[in-house]
This record gives structure tokens, C-alpha cells and sequence, in this order.
């Protein structure tokens, strides 16, 4: 495989179709890697294996205090702003209410298969799932995706959807949907007297919110690791299972904030464009994301033949 370029593979028209996920396994197989398989089985000694533990049954406990009711993620309290569609459209991005298209297909796609990969990661949870949308370097694509996937997904009924800027140093996502930002999430890291919930953007398309990067300051690295933002991410999501928060990420290999991000979420995506993205690049990008047990590639930029589908060929804004 060439430094730079991805194969193209032709597909027959009987071949069933595969989502951008899949597609990009086909290409890149780091399933083992990202979960530290692959190493060389340990030879242990017999004698120095252990005897299996014995358990005695607990003590039968009397007058067991009723647990807690988990605390509820407060409603979004920001002001409700209109996505401009026209800014979509001139954008290359999915447009609420507009025909189907084939990039519309292929998102419907992409969120059937992230939803189920976030009902396996966390069935028993009470909380909202979040996702992190990375990608190796800037211009792959994902803030592109990362917009496309959270109006896809605000279009499913029972589901609430928050967009989250966490590109500090380069926050584009508000702008690219035509709203206008002001306090975001290093305001309400930075101090504790902002309530996150009253940053969040409501939009008028039905289940969708925005959370602007909100002001940078030479700490923002520093404010995303901290204790502070585990916190936070519980007033978005906890005892909220229809939450689903979307998070574009800054580029891995660009700067620290991805990598530190990943450690809080569900599941992250890694974006490959496929006619840009290197091996190397990407298996370095793999590597920033050892603290996410859940990483997928997401095809960006592919082109199919005639006999296959038509959909899937796209590039968007870079970003």
C-alpha cells in the first residue's frame, strides 16, 4: 500500500452494502491493537499461579438504607437560535427538511451502526452516551462528520442530541450552522459559577443543541484534564439516556486536547480520509487513543464504482 493513497476496491451490485465503518476496517484492521491484543502469550510457572479465591457468603444485613435516586442532568438553558440552512447547503452539509440525498443515506448508515455499538457498550447505564469524532490531522474531514452525524441523529424520535466544539484552538462547528456563540465549555471549566446547561445553544431543528468551545485561554489543556470536566460531562448526561453528545475533537496529531477528551467517552471515531490519511499517520492517531476502549474508523473521501452504491462519495469542509 502507497504512502499516501487507500485502495479503491470495485464492488459487485450483489455484494451487500457496508456503512463507512465497515468500509474502513476493510482498509485498516487496529481492532487488536486498540484493545492491547496481539502480544505473545505469558508462560507462568505452576507454582506461582495462585489458588482460586474462596469467597464466604456476606453477612445477612438488616435495615439497608434505600440507595440514592440518580441525580437528572438539568435542561438545556441557552437561548434558541435558527441553523442557517442556507450555510449547510453552501457548505457541502446535510440541510434539515431537505430531499434525501445519497450523503443522507449514508449517515442514516453511520448512525444505525454507531447506535449499536453504543447500546452494546453501555446497556445497564442511566446516562447519556457520548461520542468523540477525531481525526489524525486537520483537513480528514471531521468536522464535517461530526456535524452531518449529530443532524442525522437529532432526526430520530426520543433522542437529544448536543453537539459539543471541543476543537479549542480552532472552534469552527457553531459557525459552519450560522449561529452566534458566547459562553461555552472553557468558560464554565474555567469558573465554577457557570452553569453548563445555560451555554448550551437550542436550535430549531427538534433535538439538536450546540456547545461552543466558549473562550481560550494558554490553559485550555490543562481545564480539559482536570477533575473539572468530569463534572461537567455528568451535568450533561447523567440520568439522561436519551442524550446522545457528539464531541469534534481536535486533530490528534495536531494537538493534545483529542487524546485527552477520549479518556471520558463511549466510543470515539477516527475519520480517515482516503485519499489523504497515511498508514503511519493513522496508526500514530491509534495510538492517542488508548484511553477510549471503543475505537472505530470512519471512511472519509471514497469513490465506488458504477455497480455499486452511488452514495459515499464525498469530502466536505475540512476541519
Amino acid at each position: 500500500m502507497g504512502k499516501q493513497d487507500f485502495p479503491h476496491r470495485d464492488r459487485d451490485a450483489a455484494t451487500p452494502a457496508k456503512g463507512l465503518l465497515e468500509r474502513a476496517s476493510d482498509i485498516f484492521d487496529f481492532s487488536g491493537a486498540l484493545k492491547g491484543q496481539g502480544l505473545p502469550p505469558l508462560a507462568v510457572p505452576p507454582e506461582l499461579i495462585p489458588p482460586p479465591p474462596v469467597f464466604s457468603p456476606p453477612a445477612a444485613q438488616t435495615d439497608v438504607p434505600a440507595s440514592a435516586a440518580r441525580p437528572r442532568a438539568a435542561d438545556w438553558g441557552g437561548p434558541v437560535q435558527a441553523i442557517d440552512r442556507a450555510v449547510l447547503a453552501e457548505n457541502g452539509f446535510l440541510v434539515p427538511g431537505a430531499p434525501i440525498s445519497g450523503l443522507a443515506e449514508e449517515f442514516r448508515i453511520v448512525k444505525r451502526e454507531l447506535q449499536a455499538a453504543l447500546r452494546a457498550e453501555g446497556e445497564a447505564r442511566a446516562d447519556g452516551k457520548l461520542v468523540l469524532v477525531a481525526s489524525a490531522h486537520p483537513g480528514d474531514g471531521k468536522t464535517f462528520c461530526a456535524i452531518n452525524l449529530a443532524l442525522s441523529l437529532a432526526a430520530e424520535s426520543a433522542v437529544e442530541v448536543l453537539l459539543v466544539d471541543g476543537d479549542v484552538a480552532k472552534p469552527d462547528a457553531p459557525r459552519l450552522l450560522g449561529l452566534q456563540t458566547g459562553k461555552g465549555l472553557l468558560d464554565a471549566l474555567a469558573d465554577p459559577a457557570v452553569r453548563i446547561e445555560d451555554c448550551v445553544i437550542r436550535t430549531d431543528v427538534p433535538g439538536l443543541a450546540v456547545l461552543p468551545a466558549g473562550a481560550g485561554s494558554t490553559s485550555d489543556t490543562e481545564y480539559l484534564a482536570s477533575a473539572r470536566m468530569g463534572e461537567l460531562i455528568a451535568a450533561l448526561i447523567s440520568g439522561r439516556p436519551e442524550r446522545i453528545v457528539i464531541i469534534d475533537s481536535a486533530p490528534l496529531l495536531a494537538a493534545s486536547a483529542g487524546s485527552i477528551l477520549a479518556t471520558h467517552v463511549d466510543l470515539t471515531l477516527l475519520v480517515v480520509r482516503a485519499d489523504r490519511t497515511s498508514e503511519t499517520a493513522l496508526r500514530d492517531a491509534a495510538e492517542l487513543l488508548n484511553g477510549c476502549r471503543n475505537v472505530q474508523l470512519m471512511l472519509n473521501g471514497v469513490k465506488f464504482s458504477a455497480s455499486g452504491r452511488r452514495f459515499g462519495t464525498y469530502y466536505g469542509r475540512e476541519g
